[in-house]
């Protein structure tokens, strides 16, 4: 139990980070069973398609090229150009069977892990050149497995090559009586179906190497709990420094929402405990907006900005409270203050307009708050 919480055990799955460095050292899932197959695969498919006419035109080089005057003996430059037009004519020859397993080769390897270049695998790392780390890979878990992936792979292989040669051994001796052009057509096609036995012996040792590779590299990447609690608080930050951050979030939007107060229509008061800032603007708005508020000395601060700007101070409790605890900062107000602050901002818009004699005669209303705010 203590060596579980001090988190020496890795048994924790790999984090995003964690597989991104991986990526960036050049440790991808790769399976080289999986690129053998994919080879032979194409290499099989592509015989099979093109053998006819490949051994045709090989066939034609051979007689063409083969067929040598005796006058061309003497001349040397003129054979060396025939040897490197036999050269070239081969190489084209052979170009879709080159350009399928390279095509093939690419897509196998990029299959598991996807495409990476990684600078810092290119950098030599001579830890791997020492004798005991060696040893310890090689009678290793993964020494083991490799040994017998290898084994595995000789039995399955070498029992289908076996099979197949005994399955064509007739017909592998019969070429030698057979017209040329006849028996490199034959031959083609026998080896073409040899590869496609053999692609199916590597198909079995494929089957079980991806799996097998894929359990080895989220093995080596796996974390200790202690290892995962680091890289969170590098990624999120220490506690401390976080409440930091929140507490100078905090004080920032304060000090915005104090700049508003003095474009605000109303400032509704409790009187002392809660402030609230409204604006209204028709043109612009489908209900009053709460610019700012606050309790105890954010709610003085509101109504000291607002008493120095001549924005209206209305004092009435319930609604105070009820638009505190009811709107978030910069929303409309909930439909069922409409009424209560309707009448506020009615009032405060008419004495407006009227001068001070006048305006002192004018009733204050009482705007009342819904039972289901009662609570709020």
């Amino acid at each position: 139990m203590a060596e579980s919480e001090s988190g020496g055990e890795k048994t924790e799955e790999p984090t995003a980070k964690r597989l991104q460095q991986a990526r960036e050292r050049g440790q991808v899932l790769r399976s080289r069973e999986l690129v053998n197959f994919a080879t032979m695969v194409g290499g099989s498919a592509t015989l099979i398609a093109v053998g006819g006419s490949l051994a045709a035109r090989m066939s034609h080089i051979m007689r063409s090229f083969l067929s040598v005057d005796p006058e061309r003996l003497r001349d040397t430059a003129s054979m060396t150009a025939s040897l490197g037009e036999a050269a070239t004519s081969s190489v084209l020859a052979l170009l879709p069977i080159f350009g399928s397993l390279t095509v093939l080769v690419v897509l196998a390897s990029v299959a598991l892990g996807g495409w990476n270049f990684s600078p810092e695998a290119m950098i030599p790392n001579f830890a791997r050149m020492s004798p005991l780390a060696g040893l310890g890979r090689l009678f290793g878990f993964h020494g083991v497995s490799e040994l017998g992936k290898a084994l595995l792979k000789c039995a399955v292989v070498g029992g289908v090559c076996a099979g197949v040669v005994s399955w064509m051994f007739k017909d592998v001796m019969a070429l030698g009586h057979m017209p040329l052009h006849a028996a490199v057509g034959h031959g083609a096609s026998l080896l073409g179906w040899s590869f496609v036995w053999l692609c199916a012996s590597l198909a079995v040792v494929a089957a079980i190497d991806v799996p097998l590779q894929m359990f080895q590299y989220n093995r080596n990447l796996k974390m200790t709990r202690q290892e995962v609690r680091d890289e969170s608080k590098e990624s999120d930050g220490r506690p401390e420094t976080k409440q930091r951050i929140r507490q100078m979030q905090q004080q920032l939007a304060r000090r915005r929402m104090m700049h508003k107060v003095p474009t605000a229509d109303v400032v509704i008061v409790n009187p002392t405990h809660f402030a609230v800032a409204l604006k209204y603007d028709p043109k612009n708005m489908g209900a009053p907006r709460v610019l700012a508020k606050g309790v105890d000395l954010v709610a003085a601060n509101i109504r000291r900005i607002a008493e120095e700007h001549r924005v209206p101070v209305f004092e009435a409790p319930k609604l105070a409270r009820a638009l505190y605890k009811s709107t978030d900062l910069n929303k409309e107000i909930p439909a069922g203050l409409y009424v209560a602050v309707a009448q506020v901002l009615s009032y405060v818009f008419r004495v407006r307009t009227l001068n001070p004699t006048i305006a002192a005669r004018v009733a204050r209303p009482n705007p009342t708050v819904g039972d289901e705010y009662a609570d709020v």
